[in-house]
């Protein structure tokens, strides 16, 4: 049977630290509008007290939570576990976008190892935590971290990576624009 909590509990905050995978969701406030759900992983995920957290977030090919948290900020956040007790954990809020070179930025970035593929930092305040089962849930082994994102931002390079941010990275699937595009709109 499923639980609620106002807050994380350091018994969820010790099943996060343990995951190496984790999803997030978010949706536009429009009905026809495209959810979306993304896996991430990395040593990206900080639980900063017991109701905020904090992920660091890479350049990819496209960036619907920051489109998704500026028009509404509704985020969620799932754990689930691969290894072990069953258990699958949901965090509920409000998310913001962090863009470096902000005020923001230079209070969330020590929380982690920031690379040259670094996009911002998505930051949650959590009003509602679930815990439920996760029978369905099939065990599987960790084997390690994959490099493919580090190479290839490499060979891109610094004006590689600002360029596929602009044409990538400015508006969502549904044409809803990212903090990125609002930061360029107001230096206009």
């Amino acid at each position: 049977m499923g639980k609620f909590h106002d807050s994380m509990l350091p018994v969820h905050q010790a099943f996060i630290k343990k995951q190496h995978l984790f999803f997030v969701c978010t949706a536009p406030l429009d009905g026809d509008g495209r959810i979306n759900i993304s896996p991430k992983g990395l040593d990206t995920f900080r639980v900063l007290s017991e109701n905020k957290v904090a992920y660091l977030d890479f350049i990819g090919s496209g960036n619907e939570t920051s489109a998704h948290t500026l028009e509404n900020g509704r985020i969620t956040f799932m754990f689930c576990a691969f290894e072990g007790p069953p258990n699958i954990l949901r965090l509920y809020g409000k998310g913001r976008t962090v863009l470096p070179g902000t005020k923001e930025w230079d209070s969330y970035a020590p929380h982690f190892e920031v690379y040259p593929n670094t996009r911002q930092i998505i930051v949650g305040d959590i009003d509602l935590v679930g815990t439920s089962c996760g029978y369905g849930v099939p065990l599987y082994d960790y084997q390690g971290e994959r490099q493919i994102m580090f190479d290839w931002a490499a060979k891109k390079g610094e004006e590689g990576l600002s360029a596929y941010i602009q044409e990538k990275n400015m508006k969502s699937l549904d044409g809803l624009p990212t903090d990125y595009a609002v930061r360029d709109a107001l230096a206009s």
